[in-house]
């Protein structure tokens, strides 16, 4: 068993994937743009990822922009048969690195034949809908044109199976009468639980939830009770969290992102690390689920 075995694995439309997986945003250079400072051990880091066990890899072309990707199939090109890829459409940037919805039917197939090109497929696994009504953060607006694309770009063979990112409870159900969505991508952590319900019905209906900035994103969770967890069972905070979510629901796959070795390894390692009712008790009273 590979060390990211450990923490389980979930049936991700055809695919068995590792619960714990990895997201490459931090790949790319400061904001998420430009090259990385140093190429090469952005390198070992996707290298270090498969011989660890990961077969989950989230990234997309708009990362640098096509920065990660190019990195991806440097690193890791013949890609293992039992590598699962999810990137993301629906946003591109700007030259000042800007964050600029990109939904427009033209701009999906853009979007899904530059990620085949620069991570070097001929169909993509999975792509999830990332929407952008709001840049901080999941708001309601109709997706039925977008899906709609989505749809056709699956039915043409560009695109296996669909998700969404930044979506509301709303927007899901929408999207689900038009296409098959096999999971869904939004931000949850220790400190950010708004989605608690909707993890729930995703969990019944057999679709994947995966919480991005799993960890805290740009400012890292920090909690005195997060941190005596973490003394008690002798590991890291940051492993602590992601032994937290694993243990929240078992339809939650993990992508925690990292520039460096040594923190890929110290993340996968929270594959082993069970957590007592105890703890879990004291970590879900740092942010208590909204009723």
């Amino acid at each position: 068993m590979t060390q990211a075995q450990q923490a389980g694995t979930y049936r991700l439309a055809e695919f068995n994937v590792n619960r714990l997986g990895y997201g490459a945003m931090q790949l790319a250079g400061p904001h998420v743009y430009g090259p990385p400072k140093d190429k090469q051990q952005a390198i070992a880091v996707l290298k270090e990822t498969v011989e660890l066990g990961i077969n989950h890899l989230d990234t997309s072309d708009f990362y640098g922009p096509h920065i990660t990707n190019q990195l991806i199939r440097e690193a890791l090109h013949p890609y293992r048969d039992d590598l699962v890829i999810v990137t993301k459409v629906g946003a591109r940037r700007g030259a000042d690195a800007s964050w600029i919805p990109a939904f427009s039917a033209a701009e999906l197939e853009s979007a899904v034949h530059d990620n085949l090109r620069n991570l070097g497929r001929d169909v993509m696994d999975v792509v999830n809908l990332r929407l952008m009504f709001d840049v901080a953060g999941p708001a309601e607006g109709d997706i039925e044109a977008s899906m709609t694309t989505m749809a056709e770009l699956q039915r043409k063979g560009l695109v296996r199976h669909i998700g969404l990112s930044n979506a509301t409870a709303r927007q899901v159900e929408q999207a689900r009468g038009i296409a098959d969505i096999v999971c869904v991508q939004n931000q949850y952590n220790l400190a950010h639980r708004g989605d608690g319900a909707l993890i729930d019905a995703l969990a019944r209906d057999g679709i994947a939830y995966v919480p991005f900035f799993p960890l805290g994103g740009f400012s890292p969770l920090q909690s005195a009770v997060l941190s005596d967890v973490a003394n008690k069972v002798q590991a890291t905070p940051m492993q602590v969290a992601l032994a937290w979510l694993l243990q929240r629901s078992p339809n939650i796959l993990l992508i925690p992102g990292t520039s460096s070795v040594k923190h890929l390894r110290e993340n996968v390692d929270a594959a082993a690390l069970r957590l007592s009712d105890d703890d879990i008790q004291a970590l879900d009273a740092i942010a208590p689920e909204p009723r």
